[in-house]
């Protein structure tokens, strides 16, 4: 119970801070040799509808406002929506097992930090009106790229928006709406999956990691946005290279 309240609490701090969730979810279970169900996609995805709930209740106002007034803002999330969802329903069977690599992951991490200090460098001054469709799209597109562990869903797509000219804290606001029905698709997929096999999953650590995650993440969310109002992406690329040194280190050793 304590390991699965721990995977929530990291669940809920990474999936928005720009370090990769899934890196964290599959590398903790396996440095601490934790079995069982939660080193399994399944219990992944449980922990991401605790954040995707922390969405929900976070940005309400935002989502209501996108359904009743802002509805070009809606299609614009639904089409940046569509590359990422295609891309996990062809590659479901390779995210769940062979790219749970340790080396994979070392490897993502270190790419995608570089891009993000290249993206820090183009940023512009664009707010979160001023996003097109063409915007939309390529964030999306790099959201797509997520799927892969240790690049960081948050960590690329606020980097995409950086590369078209939008400030920092409009393309982390894009990038936490643009995650929900992504989120909200995978947490359902496999929550029909869970509930047709229920005896093989403790559901009581499902239900302590759900709700870890989703008090983490309703925190983390609003200090992240005051956060990249003020300061750069830097800190957590730095934060990536280290967590890449000992991955390698670790497993040479």
């Amino acid at each position: 119970m304590i390991e699965a309240i721990i995977l929530g609490i990291v669940q809920g701090l990474t999936e928005f801070i720009p370090v990769s969730s899934t890196a964290h979810l599959i590398l903790i279970p396996k440095f601490f040799g934790w079995q069982g169900g939660l080193d399994t996609l399944s219990y992944d995805i449980a922990l991401h509808g605790g954040t995707l709930l922390a969405l929900l209740v976070y940005f309400r106002k935002q989502w209501l406002s996108l359904l009743t007034v802002e509805r070009p803002l809606l299609l614009k999330i639904i089409l940046a929506t569509i590359p990422a969802g295609v891309a996990g329903i062809l590659f479901k069977d390779a995210v769940s097992t062979t790219l749970r690599n340790s080396y994979v992951i070392a490897a993502s991490l270190v790419v995608v930090g570089i891009v993000m200090l290249i993206a820090e460098r183009n940023k512009g001054q664009r707010n979160f009106s001023s996003i097109t469709t063409k915007d939309a799209l390529t964030i999306g597109f790099a959201q797509a790229a997520a799927l892969i562990p240790g690049v960081s869903r948050s960590g690329i797509t606020i980097s995409a928006g950086l590369f078209g000219g939008i400030d920092r804290e409009s393309s982390a606001r894009f990038s936490f709406l643009l995650s929900m029905p992504v989120i909200a698709g995978a947490t359902v997929l496999e929550g029909i999956h869970v509930l047709k096999n229920p005896v093989s999953y403790d559901m009581s650590l499902f239900v302590a990691g759900f709700i870890a995650s989703a008090v983490t993440g309703f925190i983390t969310i609003k200090s992240l946005l005051w956060f990249f109002r003020r300061f750069s992406l830097r800190t957590f690329v730095y934060y990536r290279f280290a967590l890449a040194g000992i991955i390698v280190i670790s497993y040479l050793l």
